[in-house]
Order: C-alpha cells, then sequence, then structure tokens
C-alpha cells in the first residue's frame, strides 16, 4: 500500500510501555511523519478496563476491551503488541501476522518460546514482525547485529542484559548492604517486580540471550539448554573480596561460539570482570553489551535497558520500520523472515558440552577452622586437575570458622561442578560452596 497517507496503529496494551509509546508518538509526531512522509495515527488501544483511570488520557472512543477486534480491524496497518506473556499474546500475535499484519512487540518470553513458529508464519504469510524491544530496552542491540556488523561473525557477545540486577549488584557493592534490603528498594522504586524471581534468578536475561543466539548464530537454544545462575547468594563480602583481586561482580549473558568445531553455548549468570573493563563502570539500571567479531573487532553499546522511555524508544523504531514495511520497502538483508540466512548461520552447529566451557572460577567455602582442611580442600581440586591461583582466609576465631576464598588457573564447567560435588560431601565444609565465574580481559 505504497500511496497511505496515514498509517493506522492498534496498541495491545496500555501498560507503561504501551503508555511511554502513546505518549512519544504524539510529542514527536511531527518530525516523525516528515521523516516517514506519512501521518501516523494510534487508532485503537485494546486494554484490560476501559474504564480504569490512567495517567495519559486515551479518547473513550479509541479504548477497547476487546484486543481482537484490533487485530481483526482491516484498517489497521501496525498491531503493537505489548501485552507480554506467552499465552493471549502469542494468540493475538498469530492471528495478526496470519492477517498479513505488521507485528511490532517487545515480548522476549514470547520470542524465546515460540520464535521458530511465529517466523516460520512470517515466511509463510505476508506480514512482518520486529522486535528489537525485546532485547536491552532504547539499545539498538538488534539492528546492530542485523545491520550494522553483517559483515562480521561473533565468537562472543557478553554483557549486562538485566538492569534490576545490575541495580542491586550496583548498589550491595557501592554501600555494602545485602541483597534482601536492596531488593526491597529496588521494588519501591519500581525497578523489580513484586514477583522478583524472573529477574533476579537469571531467567529474564536468559530469555534475551535466546534471542542474541538466534540473530548471531541461526540457533534457537533454549533456556533449558543453557547455564543459568542468578544473584541472590551474593553477598556484601563477595563484592569486597572481588574487589581485593580487582575484580567487580556483575551479572552477564554471554554466548560464545567456537568455529573450529563450530559448537555454541549461552548462559547468564554473575562473572567476576576486571575492574579495567567497561562494562566494570556500567552501573545502576544501565545495560551494556559487547560484541566480539572478526572483522570489526570489539563493539561495546551501552545505554538504559528497560523503562518506559527507552522501551518505547525502542518500540516507535521499530514502527517507523514497519511503516517503511507498508509503504513496500523492502525489509533489511538480515531479518528474521529471511530464513536460508539463518539456516545458513546456523548450519551444523550443536551445543557445546560443558566440558568445553572453559575458564577460570571463584569459590568460596566456609569451613572448621583446624589444621589440615586447607590441604584437604587443596586436594578435592588437584584430584579434579583444578589448580589455586590465589587464596584469601578470613578467620572467625569466635565460631571457630574460616572462609576461603580461592580463584583458579582455567578449568572447565564439568570438573568444577564434580569437585563441588565433591567438597559438599567433605565434613569439614560447612554449608554449600559457592561458585562465580571469572571473565578476563574479553574484548578489551
Amino acid at each position: 500500500m505504497p500511496d497511505k497517507s496515514t498509517i493506522r496503529i492498534g496498541l495491545l496494551g496500555f501498560g507503561t510501555v504501551g503508555q511511554g509509546v502513546w505518549k512519544h508518538l504524539h510529542n514527536n509526531r511531527a518530525a516523525l511523519e516528515r521523516r516517514l512522509g506519512v501521518g501516523l495515527d494510534i487508532a485503537r488501544v485494546g486494554v484490560r478496563d476501559v474504564k480504569k483511570p490512567r495517567a495519559i488520557k486515551v479518547p473513550a472512543a479509541r479504548l477497547t476491551s476487546d484486543l481482537a477486534s484490533i487485530v481483526e480491524d482491516p484498517t489497521i496497518d501496525i498491531v503493537c503488541e505489548l501485552i507480554g506473556g506467552v499465552t493471549t499474546a502469542r494468540e493475538l500475535t498469530t492471528r495478526a501476522l496470519g492477517l498479513g499484519k505488521i507485528v511490532v512487540t517487545g515480548n522476549k518470553a514470547l520470542l524465546c518460546a515460540h520464535g521458530a513458529e511465529l517466523f516460520d508464519l512470517v515466511q509463510r504469510g505476508r506480514g512482518h514482525y520486529f522486535f528489537e524491544a525485546s532485547v536491552a530496552g532504547g539499545i539498538p542491540i538488534i539492528k546492530t547485529l542485523r545491520e550494522g556488523l553483517i559483515a562480521n561473525r561473533f565468537r562472543l557477545i557478553y554483557g549486562i542484559l538485566n538492569g534490576t540486577c545490575n541495580y542491586i549488584l550496583t548498589r550491595m557493592s557501592c554501600e555494602g548492604i545485602g541483597f534482601d534490603d536492596v531488593l526491597a528498594d529496588a521494588k519501591r522504586l519500581g525497578y523489580a517486580e513484586a514477583d522478583e524471581s524472573l529477574d533476579v534468578d537469571g531467567w529474564d536475561a536468559a530469555h534475551k540471550a535466546v534471542i542474541l543466539a538466534y540473530l548471531a548464530h541461526g540457533r534457537w537454544i533454549k533456556p533449558e539448554q543453557m547455564l543459568v545462575q542468578g544473584i541472590r547468594e551474593i553477598t556484601p563480602r563477595d563484592l569486597s573480596y572481588a574487589r581485593e583481586l580487582g575484580y567487580v561482580i556483575k551479572q552477564l549473558a554471554i554466548i560464545s561460539r567456537d568455529f573450529s568445531t563450530n559448537r555454541v553455548f549461552a548462559r547468564v549468570h554473575p562473572c567476576l570482570i576486571p575492574e579495567r573493563n567497561l562494562l566494570a563502570s556500567v552501573n545502576g539500571v544501565f545495560n551494556g553489551i559487547c560484541l566480539c567479531a572478526d572483522v570489526a573487532g570489539s563493539t561495546w553499546i551501552v545505554g538504559r535497558g528497560a523503562g518506559q522511555d527507552a522501551t518505547a524508544s525502542a518500540v516507535i523504531s521499530d514502527i517507523a520500520d514497519a511503516v517503511l514495511a507498508v509503504r513496500g520497502a523492502p525489509p533489511p538483508y538480515i531479518c528474521e523472515e529471511d530464513a536460508v540466512t539463518y539456516e545458513r548461520l546456523g548450519h551444523g552447529t550443536e551445543i557445546a558440552p560443558l566440558a568445553e566451557i572453559t575458564g577460570r572460577y571463584y569459590l568460596r567455602l566456609n569451613v572448621k577452622d583446624r589444621p589440615g582442611v586447607l590441604a584437604e580442600v587443596a586436594r578435592v581440586l588437584a584430584d579434579h586437575k583444578i589448580s589455586i591461583a590465589t587464596m584469601i582466609q578470613h578467620e572467625d576465631r569466635a565460631l571457630k570458622i574460616a572462609a576461603l576464598i580461592f580463584t583458579t588457573h582455567s578449568s572447565n564447567e564439568q570438573s568444577i561442578h564434580q569437585a563441588i560435588r565433591h567438597l559438599k560431601k567433605l565434613r569439614t565444609v560447612l554449608g554449600a560452596p559457592f561458585l562465580l565465574r571469572i571473565l578476563e580481559d574479553e574484548g578489551l
């Protein structure tokens, strides 16, 4: 429909992000319309309760609780799915794509669970699917991967993809206060949900890593095939010990590919990173990503990873691309609809076994403070071919307990997990050993 003078947009959902899209589209409408050459009209807004008071006022005639009617409306050119979840969102999205609509979304959970199905539906229909807002909020990471760095292969992608975790770790590090206290503040400030588990247990970042892994390597990796660890067990002492060793602790998503073996692996967990690493200074609710590429080298992108304005920015960017698609412009060369390209990217790739995931480790143990314990622990590590690089010991003489903090030389996930299982059985080890990974100098 290249001759359309006005593009009609339907919003499914009018929460924080939906209201941000409405606000910024209206505030910047004149400039956007000049750039795109057409009028923009948010014609209908789907909500659960049309009578609910809202900070952003929408004309009553544009509100509806019948979200399906927006999808079915033949005059709606672009459908923005902003309701989240994987049930109703999936039903509405598949229906819209089946009708040849263009869908814009920020729904990472839906993409992670049903991305292959949705992209297949796009290939067989006439619609398009845009999802920049699904990863890292206002950071244009998806456009960067698909377009800006099209000439590159990526041996490593790593970054801070969850602002809640980054906010918590930043405050714990700077103020020396515990996880529970910072989490309570994060909830009060709106940085964490009432049920914080999706964020602090690593699954939000894992969903985003699944999307990035597909875009970079053409392979859908299921969250259960990943190594996922949250931040609940990190203490202010761990952050202090890390500083003693010259590191900062950050929750990272890491996607690596060995092109010599064609093995790929994705993981999300806290990491000790060197203080000189650029991500070490990415604090608060900000996100940051490093793309380690074979042609361009290391590309760093830092910005607001969540929140109304940042996410609305990404949604509106996709609306602009969708407008061009409505007007007949071709999609980017590498896009979600180019099945052949992604099939080639992922051809023959396998998930790497844990024995091939190598690195250095930080290991904290609470032990009985008596002779021979250190030698006993060192012997277990040696039996699993794990070499100690550094050791810090802190004693509590009153309780006759010592904290042993080790860093290791390079080992692998299989060996370190076997060693931890062995250490748990020692009568001199009190409680579960605590493990963190160390990321050294990657991308610097």
